[in-house]
């Protein structure tokens, strides 16, 4: 019974390669935020270079996050943020195949109207929850 409790939490627990299941109370010791807004034309190569990339990047050995979303105000406008355990996995990011094709159909086939990023070296983290406020 115990070596089957163990499978199924082990099974709960594990990567499967999407935005969706991230958890960012793991100890995070690089953070990427950034956004880029696009041209409307090129909206959809934007999605479809970035969705194999971001699928990719979650699978990585010390991804903690990695998600893209769109902006609720403006459908041309993509926010990034990642999330690596630390800079050994933020560089093998940088560096993947996945990675630097996404990056070169981006810069090669999308209008970028504006760009921003920031990468934070992070100290220390808090776990935010302002339910309680309320």
């Amino acid at each position: 019974m115990t070596n089957l409790k163990f499978k199924f939490k082990w099974i709960i627990h594990k990567k499967i390669g999407t935005s969706n299941n991230h958890d960012k109370t793991q100890t995070t010791g690089i953070t990427v935020s950034a956004y880029y807004k696009v041209h409307p034309d090129d909206r959809q190569i934007f999605i479809d270079a970035v969705i194999p990339e971001m699928i990719a990047a979650n699978e990585l050995e010390g991804c903690i996050y990695y998600a893209f979303s769109q902006d609720l105000t403006d459908e041309n406008t993509f926010h990034l943020l990642e999330g690596w355990k630390d800079e050994e996995a933020y560089e093998r990011h940088e560096n993947s195949e996945t990675f630097l094709k996404a990056l070169s159909t981006v810069v090669k086939n999308v209008r970028i109207l504006d760009r921003e990023g920031v990468r934070y070296d992070v100290a220390k983290i808090h776990i935010d929850d302002p339910r309680g406020k309320v």
